[in-house]
């Protein structure tokens, strides 16, 4: 995207954003990504961005966690290791291997599952590939510390072998020097120290020359001389030599190592950009949990759909002051272009103007927006501003001067991918001249297809917006009774200054302002009259509709409540069903185990006896069992009947119902209640039952048998 002038990002407060953005970031990559964000005019590369902050912004919010902790900042130690020749130290090696180790964690977390619900930062990595053996060759010569391994090569561990031994030789030699020289009261305090990387005895400087061996030095008193017992002169070159032959194999080693690993040079670079792309995605989405920000619609065609949009500066200021924010809801399209905002200074009109393109400048920049995610945002191609006194003196330019010179670059350029602010147009020049030039100014802006608003407070382009096709007014609430501004932009009639309301609530003397009054052409005071009552209706208007969207939103609420109360009784029956069915189960399965053990009682006591008279006391005892059992067989049959045909409503009988009366399996209507009696007609017979002997119960539908359809042929 094109800027006019190059100061309108900083004149929109866009720096402002990109420092928060900044903020936000932990890797040199993201840092200056964010302060140099680049405004795209592709859609593609638009969506994509937005996407990539909207699904890191839903990782976070959702709890998931994405392995991007790695922070590294190594592109110089990438550099170095593309160039012939070049070094790298076991701390540098231990960077690399921390780089591969976070990528390998990314490559890892994106499953063939998450792949396809993260897609957007799956496209981040799909353009590379793991390469394992980098760690594996970095583990093979080094340790998590970037030490060396004795093993690393065949000379190297025959070095330290070696070293380890004459360490182990020189150590005791001097140990038992040092024990014979202190018994002779030479030792000072101190006893030994390393002086040109060799060891030394700390002798009192009076006793120096009765120990042979090489003066290194005295400390800065004098009373302590360092010296070099003759014993370990030999030792201490062994050791001294064979740690400069570790040190050469050891760069060796790690020269051998660079050259290696410098053919992955360009994929750890990238690697390294990769890291940083997505810290620079995760700074995007905090930034847009910190301003409660979403993703809106984007469209090839020129337009801005706000809906509930804040200034994404003002939301982070006034939560930390724990103030409201007024959302503003704005359209500008292809009937109407151009929108002239009108009302008092101080009612919001420059923050509006700045809000609709602090956020489209966001938007084609790829960050989240606050406002809601209905919101839709057009592509443009340049963007022209001209906001405050923007006089010269390098050009010898006054205010309307300079004016005129941003209006004739605006003329020239615009086309219908451009997007103006214009903020007090006009202004700076004699109010008839200045406004004559204003309505040449939108004459030509609607002509070359451009959008854009502009804030004025002249009267003949409220006139001109009210009716040229493609201009509309708008206004900044404004309370005249406590001459407060209200910030809330309402569309499609025009403001009134309050001029007049605001001289008198100040305490201005009623003389001065009836004389002002009659200086006023009369149709012009009346027309502004005429715009003040008309604004105070529209506001009154809006209170009430708030009001009454407030009663159909409690009445919703009631609503739903009823509702979620019924599904509860509705549930709370069913249960109640379920338990008397379960019951009824258990009185069968009982009833079936006390026959099966009153039968085995009858066939244990026919086999005990052979009594002619008691094996006929047992067969009458058999028969009332089984006519007992053929009666309960009758009765469930009956009962399935009734199951078939009716079934329980489930709440206590009243008269009217249809009732199940327990003793006798029978249906009856439920006539009358006397006392604790229930009348219940059976057909043409009234008969008195226990009313907690019936049950409430009801048809069920029948289902319809189904029709004969046409035979085969």
């Amino acid at each position: 995207m094109k800027l006019f002038p190059e100061s309108a990002a900083v004149q929109l407060e866009f720096d402002k954003v990109m420092e928060l953005l900044a903020g936000h970031a932990r890797t040199d990559y993201a840092v200056e990504k964010s302060r140099g964000l680049r405004m795209h005019t592709r859609r593609d590369i638009i969506e994509r961005e937005l996407s990539q902050a909207e699904s890191y912004r839903v990782l976070i919010q959702s709890g998931q966690s994405f392995p991007n902790d790695t922070v590294l900042n190594i592109r110089r130690e990438l550099k170095l290791l593309g160039i012939p020749g070049a070094v790298l130290s076991g701390e540098e090696f231990v960077q690399l291997r921390r780089l591969v180790d976070g990528i390998g964690q990314i490559f890892r977390w994106f499953d063939a599952d998450r792949q396809e619900a993260w897609s957007s930062l799956y496209a981040v990595i799909a353009v590379t590939y793991y390469e394992k053996s980098v760690a594996e060759r970095i583990d093979a010569v080094m340790d998590a510390q970037g030490h060396v391994h004795d093993n690393a090569s065949p000379d190297l561990e025959r070095i330290r072998g070696s070293l380890y031994r004459k360490r182990g030789e020189l150590r005791r030699t001097f140990d038992k020097l040092l024990q014979k020289l202190a018994r002779a009261g030479y030792v000072a305090d101190i006893e030994e120290a390393f002086l040109n990387g060799r060891r030394v005895v700390a002798i009192h400087a009076e006793h120096k020359r009765q120990v042979k061996g090489i003066l290194h030095g005295e400390s800065d008193t004098r009373r302590t001389s360092f010296v070099e017992p003759e014993e370990t002169i030999d030792l201490n070159n062994d050791v001294y030599s064979l740690e400069n032959e570790e040190r050469a194999e050891v760069h060796r080693i790690l020269r051998e190592l660079t050259r290696e690993l410098s053919v992955h040079a360009p994929l750890l670079a990238g690697y390294h950009d990769i890291l940083g792309e997505y810290d620079f995605i995760r700074a995007k989405a905090r930034l847009a949990l910190d301003m409660d920000a979403a993703r809106p619609q984007v469209s090839d065609r020129s337009g801005v759909h706000l809906i509930r949009a804040s200034h994404p500066l003002l939301l982070i200021y006034h939560r930390r002051q724990q103030k409201p924010v007024v959302p503003v809801d704005l359209l500008l399209d292809e009937r109407q272009r151009i929108i002239v905002i009108s009302g008092p200074n101080a009612g919001g009109k420059t923050v509006t103007m700045k809000t609709v393109g602090l956020q489209q400048i966001m938007v084609q920049s790829g960050l989240l927006v606050p406002a809601h995610p209905d919101s839709r945002f057009g592509i443009y191609k340049q963007l022209m501003i001209h906001i405050g006194d923007t006089q010269s003196l390098e050009f010898e330019l006054s205010t309307y001067s300079s004016h005129l010179r941003n209006m004739k670059r605006l003329m020239e350029d615009a086309n219908g991918r451009t997007l103006f602010f214009i903020d007090e147009l006009g202004s700076g020049s004699d109010p008839g001249l200045g406004g004559a030039f204003a309505e040449v100014f939108l004459e030509e802006l609607v002509r070359r297809h451009a959008m854009g608003i502009v804030t004025t407070h002249y009267l003949n382009l409220k006139v001109m917006a009210g009716k040229t096709p493609g201009i509309v007014n708008a206004a900044m609430a404004f309370d005249e009774q406590r001459l407060l501004p209200l910030y809330r932009l309402n569309v499609g009639k025009p403001g009134s200054s309050y001029t007049f309301s605001i001289a008198e609530r100040i305490g201005l003397e009623p003389r001065l302002i009836q004389r002002a009054r009659e200086l006023v052409d009369e149709n012009h005071f009346r027309l502004d009259r005429l715009l003040n009552r008309t604004e105070q209706d529209l506001r009154k208007i809006a209170d009430r509709e708030k009001a009454l969207e407030k009663l159909i939103r409690e009445n919703e609420r009631l609503k739903k409540e009823m509702a979620d109360v019924m599904d509860r009784e509705r549930h709370r029956q069913e249960v109640e069903l379920l338990k008397q069915r379960n019951r009824v189960t258990e009185e069968r399965i009982a009833w079936l185990k006390d026959m099966e053990r009153k039968l085995r009682q009858i066939v244990s006591d026919w086999r005990r006896t052979r009594d002619t008279d008691q094996r006929g006391e047992i067969m009458k005892r058999l028969q009332a069992l089984l006519t007992v059992q053929k009666e309960r067989q009758v009765t469930e049959k009956v009962r399935k009947k009734l199951d078939a045909r009716y079934e329980e409503t489930g709440r206590p009988p009243v008269p009217g119902d249809k009732v199940l009366m327990r003793q006798n399996q029978k249906v009856g209507i439920f006539s009358e209640l006397r006392g604790r009696k229930a009348i219940v007609q059976l057909g043409a017979i009234p008969l008195t039952v226990d009313l907690k002997d019936l049950v409430a119960v009801r048809e069920k539908p029948q289902e319809e048998p189904p029709e004969d359809g046409p035979a085969a042929g």
